[in-house]
């Protein structure tokens, strides 16, 4: 029975492994993204949208690395290629990045400001790191770590 069960994780697993460890990875972006701005807003005092963009900018360098190694395994370090692959990627990131800076103070002014964990425009923060995670996941996907046998 156990044994079953393992064979039938393993086979998930291997069959699902790019959208599993990208949903962990996600994870641990999306919680380096919030903790960096709760710290910005709560320790240091600073606007939601200043606090949002700082966030952003260390949860990108966190993002492409873990992206880059763990998710969609590229593991070359040619210079000519890292500069592509990481142009393409901070390009993508930096269009989401947009949609969020804009988003989050947007929606914390049409009312989704109330705190979440003591944090003011919180939820509005939330909501949007769904959206982002998944626009940032086609991207990554289908531009940026396409493997040379994707690229027609």
């Amino acid at each position: 029975m156990i044994t079953h069960i393992m064979d039938r994780i393993r086979y998930y697993y291997q069959k699902y492994r790019e959208l599993i460890v990208y949903f962990i990875t996600g994870v641990l972006t999306t919680l380096v993204n919030w903790g960096c701005y709760a710290v910005c807003v709560r320790m240091f005092g600073w606007s939601v949208a200043v606090s949002n963009a700082v966030a952003w900018v260390v949860a990108v360098l966190f993002a492409y690395v873990t992206n880059k190694l763990w998710v969609f395994r590229s593991f070359s370090w040619e210079i000519r290629f890292v500069l592509r692959e990481a142009f393409l990627f901070v390009n993508a990131r930096i269009l989401t990045g947009i949609f969020e800076i804009v988003s989050v103070p947007l929606l914390v002014k049409l009312g989704l400001s109330q705190p979440l964990f003591g944090v003011k425009g919180m939820w509005a923060k939330v909501l949007v790191s769904v959206v982002v995670m998944v626009l940032n996941y086609v991207f990554s996907k289908l531009i940026v770590f396409r493997k040379s046998s994707d690229k027609a």
